[in-house]
């Protein structure tokens, strides 16, 4: 018997602005980590999965919401929403579920390598601005990858779950 893949999960990328006035190569950079990536990872690793297998990728909230120059970004997370739904529609006949995580503001500070880490620890606004009270962190998304991923979710497949503390449903006015 061969090497059987029962979860993929999408989640590598590159969080980087691209203004109007970044080069091409700057702009694909951030297409081909961010959308092709996936593809690309999906596509050799296919002969691994079997009925029952599961795909998860990674999208952000910024595929909904954008601040300025960030539009490489915010299009190759926008691309995965549309990835993430075409390839449920071709591999579910195959008992191959596909979904997406779109995760919001997540603390990572503790995962950057020193040079990057964060310098102010998060505010009290920071954590205001959601809904829930909390800015999230890795172990969300983390739990969420294992209901995707386990029978419970047996009957999910080209769903995108927003996992953002309510950040995207909230309206914000400036005072």
């Amino acid at each position: 018997r061969g090497i059987e893949l029962d979860v993929l999960v999408n989640n590598a990328g590159i969080s980087k602005a691209t203004p109007l006035e970044s080069s091409l190569t700057e702009w694909e950079d951030v297409i081909f980590t961010n959308l092709r990536g996936p593809y690309l990872v999906t596509k050799y690793a296919k002969p691994l999965l079997k009925k029952g297998s599961s795909i998860i990728n990674i999208s952000s909230t910024r595929a909904f919401m954008s601040e300025p120059h960030w539009h490489g970004y915010a299009a190759a997370k926008g691309g995965i929403g549309a990835l993430t739904h075409s390839l449920a529609v071709t591999l579910g006949p195959e008992g191959i579920r596909v979904n997406a995580i779109s995760p919001g503001w997540i603390d990572v500070s503790k995962w950057k390598k020193s040079s990057n880490k964060q310098e102010e620890p998060l505010r009290d606004i920071d954590h205001a601005q959601h809904p829930a009270g909390l800015v999230g962190k890795p172990e969300d998304i983390a739990a969420a990858c294992s209901f995707l991923a386990s029978e419970e979710a047996g009957f999910i497949t080209g769903a995108n779950l927003v996992i953002d503390g309510g950040m995207t449903v909230k309206m914000i006015y400036e005072e």
